[in-house]
C-alpha cells in the first residue's frame, strides 16, 4: 500500500487534536511533543488539511486547531486524501497505461484491493479511533510522559 509517513502522521496528529480540543484550540507545538513529529512536518499538513476543510485555525494567544467536523462523520480515508495521499496498490493509474500504454497482467486484482482498502478506511471514523481501549491507553500515556517532562524541565 502507497501510505507514506504523509498519510500516517497525518491521522495520527488529527487523532490526537481530537483527544484534546475539549480544552480549546489545540497548538502544533503540542502535538508535535506528544507525537514527536517536527513542528515544520505538522505546519505543512495542517496547511492541507485546513485547505480541505478538516481542520479550522484559530489566531492569537491560545490559537491553534479543531476539527472542522465532529469525530463521528470524518473519516480516515478523508485525513489521508486531504493530505494528497492514496489508498493504491500499484503504480498502475486508474487507466490503462501499466505497461507501455497498456493494461498490466494484474492491473485489476490491485486497483480491487486498492477499492477495498479505500472501503475499509471510509467505514472507521475518528471517533470510532477514539473509542478504542488501546488507543485510549496511548494517549493516555503520552499525556503523562508530557505532564512529567514539563514538570521535570
Amino acid at each position: 500500500m502507497r501510505l507514506t509517513t504523509k498519510g500516517r502522521y497525518a491521522v495520527t496528529a488529527i487523532l490526537d487534536l481530537a483527544f484534546h480540543q475539549e480544552e480549546g484550540p489545540v497548538s502544533l507545538a503540542a502535538i508535535s511533543e506528544r507525537q514527536g513529529i517536527s513542528l515544520s512536518y505538522l505546519e505543512q499538513l495542517f496547511s492541507k488539511l485546513r485547505r480541505n476543510d478538516i481542520v479550522v485555525s484559530t489566531r492569537g494567544p491560545g490559537g491553534g486547531y479543531s476539527l472542522k467536523t465532529s469525530a463521528e462523520e470524518l473519516s480516515i480515508s478523508a485525513i489521508i486524501m486531504a493530505v494528497d495521499e492514496s489508498v493504491k496498490m500499484s503504480a498502475c493509474d486508474s487507466g490503462d497505461g501499466c505497461q507501455n500504454e497498456h493494461r498490466c497482467l494484474t492491473h485489476d486484482l490491485w486497483q480491487d484491493l486498492s477499492n477495498e482498502i479505500k472501503g475499509f478506511l471510509d467505514g472507521i471514523t475518528l471517533a470510532e479511533l477514539m473509542r478504542n481501549k488501546h488507543v485510549k491507553e496511548v494517549s493516555v500515556r503520552q499525556d503523562l510522559n508530557c505532564s512529567d517532562a514539563d514538570a521535570a524541565a
